[in-house]
């Protein structure tokens, strides 16, 4: 496969993981909290397996096989159980941008622990990335303290699994980069995500009765595909593609995310709520540049 080719895939999967949010609480809407996640997960393995191929588990470093496998669960049960919480379509898309703040923690907790280098520009860059969420988070009575609690409080469990879910994937990139051996347990990882789905699900009702209509069909197929071959995509494009390109177009994901979820969750945001998504992925830009050599002319 060709470099512009593979930058391409990479560049789809951006576009697809714009559609998770919506399509997550669309499927929960139908089937769920717990039964959505579990058959999306479940389809989007299929998608991976019929794509990537069955993982060689025995390849996989014995680190990352254990530690990979438990923070990745953890990461997607908390996206998925956050937005299937959300009581209201406008919350749903506040919970994912809160996710969005994965790349600015990523990039901090590189500093931190991979002793990854940075400049001054780290600074201005996490401050920007909170302040947008709080922005996000404020609604229309602008920013104050009790505001953004009082909205909070609204559904600490939605907003709670959603900032545990960014801290828990920052931890899994920076984690990963270490005693993953160039490995990719993506696939593996999906298996196990929809395991402890199917699990959690039956514990709670005891049976998997499911009904199937056109419409909750066809949101879930396209939830499971987004999910899927979203991951199997950025994987070819980070491996052969343009990786300079596909990182900055990441950092755009939220301000898409949030423009395709609120059409298809039918949900007018507010002036506010947009300068957040903004502040949200310059934030995150800014930190990403705080890691890059400045050449001098």
């Amino acid at each position: 496969m060709s470099k512009n080719k593979a930058t391409l895939l990479g560049l789809s999967a951006v576009v697809l993981w714009s559609l998770i949010v919506a399509l997550i609480k669309e499927v929960s809407g139908f089937y769920g909290v717990i039964l959505g996640a579990a058959l999306i997960y479940s389809l989007a393995s299929i998608f991976l397996i019929l794509t990537l191929g069955f993982p060689k588990i025995k390849e996989f470093p014995t680190k990352y096989l254990v530690l990979g496998s438990i923070l990745f669960v953890a990461y997607e049960l908390c996206l998925s159980l956050s937005i299937g919480y959300s009581t209201t379509n406008r919350q749903a898309i506040e919970v994912g941008m809160v996710n969005y703040l994965w790349p600015t923690f990523t990039i901090l907790f590189s500093i931190l622990f991979n002793h990854q280098k940075a400049n001054f520009l780290i600074v201005p860059g996490f401050i920007l990335a909170l302040f947008g969420i709080c922005l996000v988070l404020a609604g229309d009575q602008g920013i104050s303290t009790e505001g953004i609690l009082s909205n909070i409080r609204i559904n600490p469990l939605s907003y709670g699994l959603a900032f545990i879910g960014t801290l828990i994937w920052a931890t899994y990139c920076t984690l990963t980069t270490k005693i993953s051996d160039g490995k990719n347990g993506i696939t593996l990882f999906f298996i196990l995500v929809s395991f402890v789905l199917w699990m959690k699900f039956l514990f709670l009702t005891g049976s998997a009765h499911v009904t199937f209509e056109l419409k909750p069909l066809i949101y879930l197929v396209m939830a499971g595909f987004a999910m899927g071959m979203g991951y199997g995509a950025w994987n070819i494009g980070i491996l052969r593609g343009n990786v300079t390109l596909l990182a900055t177009a990441s950092y755009f994901v939220p301000v898409l995310s949030a423009v395709v979820s609120a059409i298809l969750l039918n949900t007018s945001l507010t002036l506010s709520f947009w300068k957040g998504t903004l502040l949200v992925c310059l934030g995150a830009i800014l930190c990403w540049l705080s890691t890059k050599k400045i050449r001098r002319i």
